[in-house]
């Protein structure tokens, strides 16, 4: 780039834009004195090659309470970035760099424009050549990839943008690359080429065992025996004194192969990648099929499934790995749609579907799976033989993701209770797609990239179609008034109506009409929606929500359920806590991503009334609770 007499660098994160994405400050200057708009081009960054939504950049330049004008203040930083990145750029054009999407904006670039789209493709390719054993060539893609890392992650930007998920997640990416480049080298004698970068990556994670195990063998590999034992008291002394505890069995053995003088430099390291562990390169010696039966009665959501498909679209074009999430309340039907629609989408995915069962809020209670747990069933579904398979999550994840490198797989990672729930089960591989389900709003994922997709009750129309589907067309049509009540007194909630289409089909004699008075006469009591035959009914699918809900979290919950007419205030709801408008606005926060109400408008809530009638049970069961403690009988001593 001789051409330019001086380059003007983006120092935003640990990389630098290259290319013709350089400005020549002699032919425009580049101002980026607000501090938001140094963020913004950061993150567009990161993202580079896909869809940034306007929410998630509000998110990223405005951590809390952001202005009402956040929109329209995005639109003049886009604008002034447009003009810096394409000077000659007429007012209003829509510019080729930076595009606008459906509420979102694109950063269109080259993988060798920006040098994070660089390093990401460098170690796409040292991954491949692992798969294929070839450390050495592995290396040499490793070791490019981490000579573009040059500074720290979102240099110049303000400390809350700098500790935003999305840039603390390229941090995580330069710390597994490392990982991966030190494995290599130690097996094909090359240690002394990653000595540096595992260096700057302790710098990053400095209770790392794994990146200090690694530093221990490379510097041993290099005939530095005394560094490397006392690299390894250094770390031993900052764990007791830091989190009071001993080096961990990858640490240690690194340690002991040290002192036994094991370590040569051609030698495969006793920590080596799973991979290599293995008697041959693993293929994916298995095409899973795991997704569970669709429903044979599942009818309507065709607009959700149209926007599935889209967004599975627009994750493939971006030629990244995508995750979708589709959250929703308790019962509303997010599993039926994502299962229905992975069939219908099956062909896509030629290398195979995955499914977990997460049980993040589980009606029974029953634990859920640890990660590890998880990540040894999918590994196992890929074909790696469970004897060779170790116990250590970032192990485990690696191979997972090494597994997946050049496949077309679908993920659907079911019912995830938080963000960290799902992480390493996410594929990395570009062809790849996860679509997690979950009654929370998980904001940690969406900032990581995710593309959200929130499920409400049907429609009336979808309801009535899979009312009919269950129960018979000819008899709801039959009764067209006790079809719509029904629906109605089920608040359309999918859960509802299969436990009442239930009962209708056990009964084939029995009127709808009778089914309509039952629940009418149950006055909006749960007691309607008893499981049948041992399933899971509406009150425990509730109460599996509720459970994990904080005591002050649960108590407003119960006060905005029980507030008389359509919706309420934050500052209306605040009042019925005695807390401050400061205070409530938080827990609102959490109880809408929690999907237990309903942000309908900013600032009002509503409830579902069916929730309303879960939490009139709460109410109930509190009170019988506190009248009994009182009335029992006093004890003479």
């Amino acid at each position: 780039m001789a051409e330019f007499d001086e380059v003007m660098r983006f120092e935003v994160m640990r990389f630098e834009v290259l290319g013709p994405l350089r400005v020549r400050r002699a032919e425009r200057e580049l101002d980026l004195g607000f501090p938001q708009q140094r963020a913004l081009l950061g993150l567009l960054m990161v993202r580079a090659g896909r869809p940034v939504q306007v929410s998630e950049i509000v998110d990223v330049l405005w951590a809390s309470r952001p202005p009402a004008s956040a929109p329209n203040v995005v639109r003049r930083y886009v604008g002034a970035l447009r003009r810096l990145l394409e000077p000659g750029l007429p007012p209003r054009a829509p510019g080729r760099r930076l595009s606008r999407r459906t509420g979102a904006y694109l950063l269109d670039a080259e993988p060798d424009e920006i040098d994070l789209l660089r390093f990401r493709e460098l170690t796409l390719r040292g991954r491949r050549a692992v798969a294929t054993g070839r450390p050495e060539v592995a290396v040499r893609q490793f070791v490019g990839a981490l000579g573009e890392w040059r500074g720290p992650v979102a240099m110049g930007l303000p400390a809350s943008a700098r500790e935003h998920a999305l840039f603390r997640a390229v941090e995580h990416e330069l710390v597994l690359t490392t990982r991966m480049a030190a494995d290599a080298a130690l097996l094909c004698g090359a240690a002394g080429l990653v000595l540096p970068s595992l260096r700057r990556a302790i710098e990053l994670e400095p209770l790392d065992e794994s990146l200090h195990a690694r530093l221990v063998m490379a510097l041993a590999a290099c005939g530095l025996q005394a560094e490397a034992l006392t690299a390894y008291e250094e770390v031993r002394r900052r764990l007791a004194a830091e989190l009071r505890v001993a080096p961990g069995a990858e640490l240690s053995e690194a340690h002991t192969r040290v002192l036994r003088q094991e370590v040569r430099a051609s030698a495969p390291p006793a920590h080596r990648p799973v991979r290599t562990a293995l008697s041959a390169p693993v293929k994916l010696l298995a095409r899973p099929a795991q997704l569970p039966p669709g429903l044979t009665v599942f009818a309507g959501r065709s607009e959700e499934l149209g926007e599935l498909t889209a967004l599975a679209g627009a994750a493939a074009s971006s030629g990244a790995p995508g995750t979708i999430l589709v959250s929703g309340m308790a019962g509303v039907g997010k599993t039926a749609s994502v299962v229905h629609w992975a069939h219908e989408v099956a062909h896509r995915f030629p290398d195979g579907q995955l499914y977990v069962e997460l049980r993040g809020h589980d009606a029974a209670a029953r634990p859920a799976p640890e990660p590890v747990e998880a990540l040894r069933g999918l590994v196992g579904a890929l074909g790696a033989p469970p004897r060779h398979l170790p116990d250590d999550l970032a192990a485990l994840t690696d191979l997972y993701r090494e597994l997946l490198t050049d496949r077309r797989v679908l993920v659907v990672l079911d019912d995830a209770a938080d963000t960290e729930h799902v992480r390493p089960l996410l594929p990395t591989a570009p062809g790849c797609l996860a679509v997690v389900t979950s009654r929370d709003r998980l904001p940690g994922l969406i900032a990581s990239g995710a593309r959200p997709l929130r499920l409400e009750p049907p429609s009336a129309a979808d309801a009535r179609a899979a009312l009919a589907l269950r129960v018979g067309h000819r008899r709801a049509a039959a009764e067209p008034e006790a079809t719509e009540e029904i629906i109605d007194r089920c608040g359309r909630l999918p859960l509802a109506l299969a436990i009442v289409a239930a009962r209708a089909v056990s009964r084939p004699g029995f009127p709808l009409a009778a089914l309509a008075a039952e629940l009418r006469a149950a006055h909006g009591s749960l007691d309607a929606f008893a499981g049948v035959g041992g399933t899971a009914d509406a009150r425990a699918a509730f109460a599996a929500s509720h459970r994990s809900l904080p005591p002050a979290d649960a108590r407003l919950f119960r006060l905005v359920a029980l507030h008389p007419g359509p919706g309420i205030a934050a500052d209306t709801a605040a009042g019925l806590a005695g807390l401050s408008p400061d205070e409530a606005r938080p827990i609102l926060g959490r109880l809408a991503d929690a999907h237990l109400v309903c942000e309908d408008a900013p600032g009002r809530y509503t409830v579902h009334t069916l929730l309303r009638a879960f939490a009139a049970e709460l109410a109930e069961a509190a009170e019988a609770a506190a009248t009994e403690s009182l009335s029992l009988p006093r004890h003479s001593f």
